[in-house]
């Protein structure tokens, strides 16, 4: 059935499956796409300890939208020198003029954001400038305020992702794994292969202490799991080339290093870490392929492509794994015939 399904993927043009991304695939098969309803998935109601979040108003699947939002601000990102401190006044000076152009009732949902400052910013620091900084994302080249994202808590185990859609100047956030009716959504606001302890650390700015499941019933386990992974996605990243083996010390370590890519996604699945699942089976399908073992290999990059369908089918990273779905596809049925005609 797996089989199946992958062939049928392989066989689709790119420019069919690069459907517009305000539709999503039923059933993750890009020849169906279904577009998706209106913003009501989520309402935004106070969040235990967390002051206002936002819940899922439906059960969402993988890939669902949760959201899309244009920019109320959007600032370039300012040239930052190393050692340098983050120049705060040249930011405000550009927030502020965006800020002046907006409505009075975008103004007035900008200014309602949650901030916070240390002892000694809040005597010198503008508000309207660390409301920015607290809420703003990445988005491309710029820096952008999105109010009704701005909303959706930290978890370092998030049930949800996003991405900047350049081409529609809009943030979309999808659900990265099933997440049931009132279930809280969450993103993370930092890198989430750190211990619990350098989490923390990076959780000051926002001015709280993560109570999530990682950084309360699991720590140790979770900070175990975490080096690990962040260490095997490091040691791989040079690892992963598809040019022939030609020496037996090469093999061998290819055969070892697919053995332990199956440890590596069995790992980031345990941990939750539904954000690199698509990452680590990019790892496993590329591992088993220098090993020339097509049936693991083509079944791990479809799972990463529909993955990766599902954050952004216009994205790099999906095309990346549509090419080598289908070139892992084709070298397992080769290698099928070949047996079969012996």
């Amino acid at each position: 059935m797996f089989a199946r399904v992958i062939y049928i993927i392989s066989s689709i043009p790119l420019s069919v499956l690069a459907i517009s991304a305000t539709c999503k695939a039923s059933s993750w098969q890009p020849q169906h796409p279904v577009c998706t309803g209106p913003p009501e998935v989520y309402e935004v109601r106070p969040s235990n300890g967390k002051g206002l979040g936002v819940f899922a108003a439906y059960d969402l699947e993988i890939g669902d939208i949760v959201m899309r939002e244009t920019p109320v601000i959007k600032i370039p990102r300012p040239t930052v020198v190393k050692k340098d401190p983050y120049p705060m006044s040249e930011v405000y000076r550009l927030v502020l003029k965006e800020f002046e152009a907006l409505s009075p009732d975008a103004q007035e949902a900008v200014l309602s954001l949650t901030y916070h400052t240390s002892a000694t910013e809040s005597e010198t620091i503008n508000e309207l400038g660390v409301i920015f900084r607290t809420n703003a994302y990445n988005t491309g080249n710029n820096i952008s305020l999105l109010p009704k994202m701005a909303r959706i808590n930290h978890s370092c185990r998030p049930n949800s992702d996003y991405y900047w859609n350049e081409k529609l100047n809009t943030q979309v956030v999808y659900a990265s794994r099933k997440i049931k009716k009132g279930e809280e959504l969450s993103v993370s606001y930092i890198s989430l292969l750190l211990t619990h302890q350098e989490r923390q650390k990076d959780l000051d700015r926002y001015g709280f202490t993560c109570s999530c499941e990682a950084c309360n019933q699991e720590r140790e386990v979770s900070d175990d799991r975490r080096i690990t992974i962040r260490k095997a996605f490091t040691d791989f990243e040079s690892q992963l080339s598809l040019e022939p083996l030609t020496s037996e010390t090469a093999k061998r370590q290819a055969r070892n290093n697919a053995k332990a890519s199956l440890q590596l996604a069995e790992l980031v699945q345990e941990e939750g870490l539904a954000i690199y699942y698509a990452r680590a089976f990019r790892i496993t399908a590329i591992s088993h392929a220098r090993v020339e073992d097509w049936e693991p290999a083509a079944i791990w990059a479809s799972r990463g492509y529909e993955l990766r369908y599902m954050e952004d089918p216009e994205s790099t990273n999906a095309q990346e794994m549509h090419h080598l779905t289908s070139f892992f596809i084709a070298s397992w049925e080769n290698t099928l015939r070949n047996r079969s005609s012996t």
